[in-house]
């Protein structure tokens, strides 16, 4: 379905939110985005989830389209089912955890009109309580990948956490080119999405934003950071009742990820030592978080 802003004309951007069992924060997204653009949209919603009351409700009084999938597909093929019934020469991809500030998702189309290389945009994404998270990252090599997986928890300002997060690059922010964004919140060229076959549907959550960001750096596309758009997320929302299943999804993601980059026969000590961090690490994380997740 089409919502309505100032503008008029055919929509240009199709917003596409994946949920699952939402709660109030899905109708907060809602209603930032009206004030995020001044111009028609599509919103489209793809239910993953088995709780449909909070769902229908926002798409009845935000003008929303509903797509159930019938089971959850998890994020990235879910992501892939709304965008793909559109010819919007744009698409947004974001959480239903994130609040728009006024005027952001218009920023962000203006970047991408005046930047044809551009294949996606990211916006300045704050946390609740007003830092800026580092959303828009270099690929990782394999010791910056380990050193920020090892270390981060222990050493917040170690050095490979620092390459990998580019946090430097958010002190005084500017416009440029990184290696790949969050998928929390992303505008997405159709012309650069469709070629590339939309995120990698293999991953279930989770490294489905950098795996894309790094097709489409391979294949000439730009990923640029626009901090003149600010969004707010609240990552909690999508933690709190899961924490555990959560940690672990996390980690098979990047299992999976670190596995195909280094796939050549003759790693393979390579990949059984990494599958043997990831696992303890993920074991690290959940041992206090397995009373919260039941």
């Amino acid at each position: 379905m089409v919502r309505d802003g100032e503008g008029v004309g055919v929509p240009r951007v199709r917003v596409v939110s994946v949920t699952f069992n939402p709660g109030p924060e899905l109708e907060q997204f809602a209603r930032s985005l009206t004030e995020a653009t001044a111009s028609p949209y599509t919103f489209v919603l793809v239910d993953n989830g088995a709780e449909h009351e909070v769902v229908d409700d926002v798409a009845a009084r935000y003008g929303a389209e509903v797509l159930r999938p019938g089971a959850n597909l998890g994020y990235g093929a879910a992501a892939n089912l709304g965008a793909r019934g559109g010819t919007e020469p744009w698409v947004v991809v974001a959480n239903p955890d994130v609040i728009w500030r006024r005027g952001s998702l218009d920023a962000l189309v203006e970047a991408g009109e005046r930047l044809p290389a551009a294949g996606a945009l990211g916006p300045q994404i704050l946390n609740t309580d007003g830092t800026v998270y580092p959303s828009a990252r270099a690929v990782p090599s394999l010791r910056q990948g380990a050193g920020h997986a090892l270390l981060s928890r222990l050493w917040a300002d170690n050095p490979w956490t620092r390459a990998y997060r580019r946090e430097h690059e958010f002190v005084e922010p500017a416009e440029h080119t990184v290696g790949w964004l969050s998928g929390a919140c992303l505008l997405l060229r159709r012309a650069a999405l469709a070629p590339a076959g939309g995120f990698d549907e293999s991953y279930f959550m989770f490294f489905e934003d950098l795996d894309l960001g790094e097709r489409l750096g391979r294949a000439g596309w730009h990923n640029i950071y626009v901090p003149s758009a600010v969004v707010v997320h609240d990552q909690g929302a999508s933690w709190r009742e899961r924490p555990s299943s959560m940690i672990r999804a996390h980690h098979r993601s990047a299992e999976q990820y670190l596995h195909r980059r280094y796939a050549a026969w003759y790693l393979a000590p390579l990949r059984g030592a990494i599958s043997a961090g990831l696992r303890v690490r993920a074991w690290w994380e959940t041992r206090g978080t397995t009373h919260r997740a039941a």
